[in-house]
């Protein structure tokens, strides 16, 4: 059971704690102490007692110890980005990784090992530097961590396959203070277990990861077409991607056409729908390959060029800025049926915010080719996935958008065949569930018996142990 920080002997231990840190500790009231708290979402509003910027594995186990010792609740934040803001606890000790930022890429080997602090846009900027990359995430402020620990899509998982699929160790810290290397020769039932079970069996501090020779130019970018040609275009879509290569990753995406600079005027405000395309092949190949993408129908914008890797992961980044309220809904499909496209061009065009978007993403190539036992991430066999996005800036209007993002998701279920961890809101057990196969899940469970049998560890989407 958890126990405030408040009496006279506490105030002893808070700052013999603090003085063990290399990092440094903030409290209420301190200068950072207001930044340090916020996450991606801004529907996260929580206060922890005491948050430990870490500045390396010892400042991990100290505050570990710290928080096991006086019944802390803890939570962990690498990126801050998850959309239910498990990163913050009220009242307890968040651990906070961001500052721990070390990378070293080994270009001959072609690896690298990045500390947990790090975001996707940063591991690029040090990969890129050797034409060399991994699937990372489709928005660069999103954390390394977290998004490798729950299995880890993006552009390239076609290719290269998931997060997960590449991860060669991890560094990790457990409830009780120790520093445990997993890998596929030490600690493998760990090594098993993180690669795809999220933050359930400790504090991964650092990953090595398989790198691959991608970029630094490719093709890449969008098409968009006025949202009445949605159903006519999804059509096309599942029969196109039914004969894509691995290298293609085609995005398709509901919006509202932003007031950018590179968006015609009298488009702007205007309902749309996008084809969003990466090529992790040759330009010249991308281009032929892509050719039936940009001829179908009649598009308002063709923006689909050879640009820097970098610049394709950074595509999604000014439609999803920190600090906006965000409700997340989301699930794998096992296919595009004409009833699922209805239903997806009827709940698109009720949209309640112009922020809001709703993405579908391919899976298979080299994601469906892992075998479902070899680590813990849940449906390989997925043939899309769709995450409903409903995104706004005043709380008070927080109602109608959450109900349509419900109410979107309800309609949805009949064709769901599961759901992503990392995507996955505040949503109960059964859910947590439904994101891995049930031998998976018992075998889950057994790992956080075996590594958690405290819960100690549990401001994630939560493993119960049974000990």
């Amino acid at each position: 059971m958890e126990t405030p920080l408040s009496t006279g002997s506490d105030e002893a231990a808070i700052q013999t704690f603090k003085a063990g840190l290399r990092g440094g500790l903030l409290r209420p009231g301190d200068d950072h102490y207001e930044t340090a708290r916020r996450v991606w979402n801004g529907m996260i509003d929580r206060k922890p007692a005491l948050i430990a910027r870490c500045a390396g594995v010892a400042d991990v186990i100290t505050a570990v110890n710290f928080a096991r010792t006086h019944h802390l609740l803890v939570s962990v934040r690498g990126g801050g980005h998850n959309v239910t803001g498990n990163a913050v606890c009220e009242g307890g000790l968040m651990i906070d990784l961001s500052p721990m930022k070390g990378m070293c890429v080994d270009p001959v080997r072609r690896t690298a090992r990045a500390q947990a602090g790090l975001t996707w846009g940063e591991f690029d900027h040090e990969t890129q530097a050797f034409g060399l990359a991994v699937t990372g995430g489709q928005i660069s402020t999103t954390g390394i961590a977290g998004l490798t620990l729950g299995g880890g899509q993006g552009w390239l998982m076609r290719t290269c396959g998931l997060v997960v699929d590449n991860l060669l160790s991890v560094d990790l810290v457990t409830a009780d203070g120790r520093l445990l290397i997993a890998s596929a020769t030490e600690n493998e039932d760990l090594f098993w277990g993180v690669r795809g079970g999220g933050g359930n069996f400790g504090i991964a501090t650092s990953f090595e990861y398989r790198l691959h020779p991608i970029g630094p130019i490719m093709l890449g970018g969008m098409v968009l077409y006025p949202a009445s040609q949605a159903k006519e275009l999804l059509r096309f879509y599942r029969e196109y991607m039914r004969g894509a290569p691995d290298e293609l990753m085609v995005l398709v995406g509901f919006l509202t056409a932003p007031p950018a600079p590179f968006v015609p005027a009298h488009l702007h405000g205007t309902p749309m729908v996008a084809m969003v395309v990466c090529y992790a092949g040759s330009i010249e190949e991308g281009q032929r390959v892509v050719e039936a993408a940009r001829a179908f129908g009649s598009p308002a914008l063709d923006l689909i060029s050879p640009m820097p890797y970098t610049a394709v992961q950074q595509l999604f980044d000014a439609a999803m800025p920190f600090g906006h309220q965000v409700y997340l809904k989301s699930d794998y499909l096992a296919g595009l049926s004409d009833e699922l496209i209805n239903t997806l061009v009827t709940h698109t065009a009720a949209m309640t915010s112009p922020l809001s978007t709703v993405v579908l993403l391919p899976c298979g190539g080299a994601v469906s080719r892992v075998k479902e036992q070899d680590t813990a991430f849940g449906h390989r066999d997925a043939a899309y996935y769709c995450a409903i996005f409903s995104i706004w800036t005043d709380p008070l209007e927080s109602e109608q958008h959450i109900q349509w993002a419900r109410d979107f998701w309800t309609a949805m279920q009949p064709f769901s065949v599961g759901v992503y961890v990392n995507e996955l809101g505040d949503e109960g057990e059964d859910r947590i569930r439904a994101a891995y196969p049930p031998t998976t899940y018992k075998r889950l469970v057994a790992l956080k018996n075996k590594y958690d049998p405290t819960n100690f560890f549990r401001l994630n989407q939560n493993i119960k142990p049974t000990m």
